[in-house]
């Protein structure tokens, strides 16, 4: 399994062992999960494994294969959209990773599943996560498999099905009346002062890890080849800044070539939008968005706990960070479903709207490899879309009256 070397400050590289710690106590900057990574991994050491996320456990922090909680996500589909390219703007080479397919409906399988198999490894008695409704389903499905309790902490204004789902999972949970970093400052206090392991906060570092999992699937997917542009939604920014690292590690183990050349683009929805505007201003420092506006609940997250290091990816990796409007979204959500026969839930939609207006300013060549990111599946969000779909008409069942319609 993953041979952990330490737990390292992302800012001043002290080292850490592997407790449950996830700030440098010297600078306070986030702690990153280091491997020993196995001279003997190569290509082929994958191909006949399981297909979900674990196939890459040399790259993962579960030291016993037997903690391992499974729902058997990952190693979803990476879907050639040559109708949807076209209709963009004659992309040659679009493919689109749906995570929306994941037993839970979104990506968020992944990074629930390593943070809560590492609790099962460690003991913990118990879990949560602070969440805008993918993490609560995610970690309330993993805690029913290992037989942990699951606190939920979340704004009381997420879409209902989400919280159904957690609930239905067996979930406790706390609705806060307030926006999501409320609900992640109280998670935060509660998780340390009565020992929960809350798998996206003290439990960061080994959380992230389950993200990068879509590097490594893309590049498997692509015969190991590395695209050029990737497409990626943001909201706390750890995905993005996840998948860059799971790039980092396939080009460390010589898995892949070189990673100079790939574009990252950082999608945002308009009405929270931080990175965006810290981008767009060419500054560095993240102002807050204290009450986001947007259909793209997932991606509410108006001071985002990775921002700045996704501004300092954007800077390494021929970046640019872009933003879509509700009615952008939208579209991209009809356009995807349409083309491709993929529902998206917002967060998607935001990424697809954002391709689509980076091609037509032209800053994305029509000939490159893009991966745009779909995070999570439609049927969570579908208020969101109602009131732009046709109405339903009914009719009488006679078959003349409804020959006419359709003529």
């Amino acid at each position: 399994m993953g041979d952990i070397k330490s737990l390292e400050c992302r800012e001043c590289k002290r080292e850490y062992t592997t407790q449950l710690s996830y700030i440098c106590e010297e600078c306070f900057g986030p702690l990153d999960v280091t491997y020993n990574f196995s001279s003997d991994i190569n290509r082929g050491t994958f191909e006949s494994r399981e297909k979900t996320y674990w196939r890459y456990f040399e790259f993962l922090p579960i030291s016993n294969r037997n903690n391992i909680v499974s729902l058997d996500a990952g190693f979803t589909p990476l879907q050639r959209a040559n109708r949807l390219g076209k209709q963009i703007g004659g992309l040659k080479n679009l493919f689109i990773k749906n995570d929306s397919v994941n037993p839970t409906f979104s990506f968020k399988d992944r990074p629930a599943g390593v943070a809560i198999s590492r609790a099962k490894e460690v003991k913990l008695n118990a879990v949560g996560c602070a969440s805008t409704g993918n993490l609560a389903s995610a970690t309330a499905a993993h805690a029913a498999v290992a037989e942990l309790p699951c606190y939920i902490f979340a704004p009381c204004d997420i879409e209902h099905v989400k919280i159904a789902q957690a609930l239905a999972y067996g979930a406790e949970f706390v609705s806060v009346d307030g926006t999501y970093d409320d609900a992640n400052r109280v998670a935060s206090i509660i998780g340390d002062s009565k020992g929960i392991g809350v798998v996206n906060i003290n439990m960061r570092p080994y959380y992230v890890e389950g993200s990068k999992t879509l590097a490594y699937e893309i590049i498997e997917q692509l015969n190991w080849q590395v695209p050029d542009t990737l497409i990626i939604p943001v909201g706390s920014g750890a995905m993005l800044n996840a998948i860059c690292k799971g790039f980092e590690e396939l080009y460390e183990t010589g898995l892949i070539d070189s990673i100079s050349g790939i574009k990252v683009i950082a999608a945002q929805p308009h009405g929270c939008a931080p990175v965006v505007d810290a981008f767009k201003r060419k500054s560095s420092e993240i102002i807050p968005i204290e009450r986001p506006e947007t259909i793209a609940k997932s991606l509410a997250i108006g001071d985002p706990g990775d921002g700045v290091y996704v501004l300092k990816r954007l800077s390494q990796y021929n970046g640019i960070a872009e933003e879509a409007t509700d009615a952008e979204i939208i579209d991209g959500i009809l356009m995807l479903a349409k083309r491709e026969g993929i529902f998206t839930e917002p967060a998607g939609g935001v990424s697809i709207a954002v391709l689509r207006k980076l091609i037509e300013d032209g800053k994305i060549d029509k000939d490159e490899k893009i991966v745009c990111y779909i995070t999570g599946n439609g049927l969570k969000t579908t208020e969101a879309i109602i009131n732009a779909l046709p109405r339903l008409k009914t009719v009488k069942p006679d078959i003349q009256t409804v020959s006419a319609m359709l003529s």
